[in-house]
């Protein structure tokens, strides 16, 4: 253990983008105070881009620059690895091949653990390394330390939460101004809120990536994105904002990983109603929120800076230093276990209440036939109203729901859509009161 806390531990990155620099520059300005936390000395070894002629915020060293992942995988001199250029091929052969040479990785890659992250650990086991990952979720929030480590002996009957920052920030604008989401979305962009790809944020599929994680550490079982319940907000309208705060709620954006009564799991990333008393309907902007019902703890909620530079390098530099106490001889992580045999729960098993908003003819009969449908289904109205549209001849019901399945739901608004009364798909929300 002395010899190790003697060694200067070599660091090399995989991809130089905004979260990396920010990793790169707080490291290098408070080398000092970073090396006393961590218990030893650590040295920027290389660095790998796809173009080295590429300007960037930070000031990397001609000579530590390479456009070969191989050469930093390779290196024998380096210890821990930080794969920080997002994708998932590419991410995965260089994963693969950094825990195969021996190296402890470092990453931030939510779509890369959801999709390939049992083939990762058992990398990682077969060749006695270790992979570190905090920032994948919630940015700065470290949800995944205090799962394996801080609530570690608990059971989680339902973890819930705004996982993505940019649709929350479009929904809190959107409520607070009474705009509409294209306008909101615009301003976005401009900020630089959204990725690339925007269909990752707006459409649910980073939250679905990140409480794919949360449920594989809480539960044991990896739920891929093609089994969870995903809608993203690109159809909520500001009916639906002016409805909600009628009635003493707010619409977010939550993903969520449940257990029932039998055992079941099941994930899902969802516009939903949360009542206004709620600790995570009261998060706004880009912050992130995570709620966790443990069987010992009771709940606990755990909010902070979701996205951003500073906050996802706050939580890659933690692994960081965790990466080098592991190779200075602490235990390793903390894997999680499922007490028992872990089954995914169909859409049949899961119960709530629904609002629907849907744009129909404003003439008689209309809603006979709605609750036709509805009762055909066995689903009960619990309340319904009707607000006007900005079109003649048109009319917005916006109804909720007592208790029913997401099954006969899904079957409901299949039989709606195909009225000629009734315009365009039914837009559901489910009622949240946890």
């Amino acid at each position: 253990m002395d010899n190790n806390s003697a060694k200067v531990f070599k660091i090399g990155f995989l991809g130089m983008g905004t979260v990396a620099q920010g990793v790169w520059r707080h490291l290098q300005d408070n080398k000092d105070l970073m090396a006393k936390r961590f218990g030893a000395a650590y040295e920027l070894a290389g660095v790998c881009v796809r173009d080295s002629s590429k300007k960037r915020g930070v000031c990397v060293p001609e000579d530590k620059i390479t456009t070969d992942p191989m050469e930093i995988i390779s290196d024998p001199s380096i210890d821990i690895v930080c794969e920080l250029m997002g994708g998932i091929r590419q991410a995965r052969e260089y994963t693969l091949a950094a825990l195969k040479a021996g190296k402890v990785v470092v990453s931030a890659n939510k779509a890369l653990i959801c999709n390939c992250g049992a083939e990762i650990f058992s990398a990682a086991k077969k060749y006695d390394g270790s992979y570190f990952f905090e920032a994948s979720v919630a940015g700065g929030v470290p949800i995944i330390k205090v799962l394996r480590e801080g609530l570690v002996a608990n059971r989680f009957s339902l973890i819930y939460g705004i996982l993505n920052g940019t649709c929350n920030y479009i929904l809190t604008r959107m409520e607070r101004e009474n705009a509409s989401y294209e306008s909101i979305l615009k301003d976005a962009r401009r900020l630089g809120y959204v990725e690339a790809d925007e269909s990752l944020d707006v459409d649910g599929w980073d939250s679905a990536h990140k409480i794919s994680i949360l449920a594989y550490l809480a539960h044991g079982v990896w739920i891929k994105p093609e089994n969870m319940l995903i809608q993203g907000i690109r159809d909520i309208r500001i009916e639906d904002l002016r409805w909600a705060k009628d009635f003493d709620r707010r619409v977010k954006l939550v993903a969520s990983v449940r257990k029932n009564e039998h055992g079941a799991v099941f994930a899902s990333v969802c516009p939903t109603l949360l009542p206004s008393t709620d600790v995570v309907a009261n998060v706004n902007g880009v912050y992130n929120a995570v709620s966790m019902d443990g069987d010992i703890v009771g709940r606990t909620v755990h909010i902070g800076r979701g996205a951003g530079q500073d906050a996802t390098a706050s939580a890659v530099i933690a692994d960081i230093g965790d990466a080098i106490k592991y190779l200075l001889g602490a235990p390793m992580q903390l894997s999680p276990v499922s007490d028992t045999l872990v089954n995914l729960a169909g859409l049949s098993d899961i119960s709530a209440c629904f609002y629907l908003r849907l744009e129909v003819k404003d003439e008689a009969g209309v809603l006979a036939m709605i609750s036709a449908v509805l009762a055909g289904r066995n689903i009960s109205i619990e309340l319904l109203e009707q607000r006007k549209h900005e079109n003649a001849g048109r009319a917005w019901l916006m109804l909720t729901t007592h208790i029913t399945t997401e099954d006969a739901i899904k079957k409901a608004c299949a039989e709606l859509e195909s009225l000629d009364e009734v315009y365009d798909s039914p837009f559901v929300m489910r009622i949240f009161d946890a």
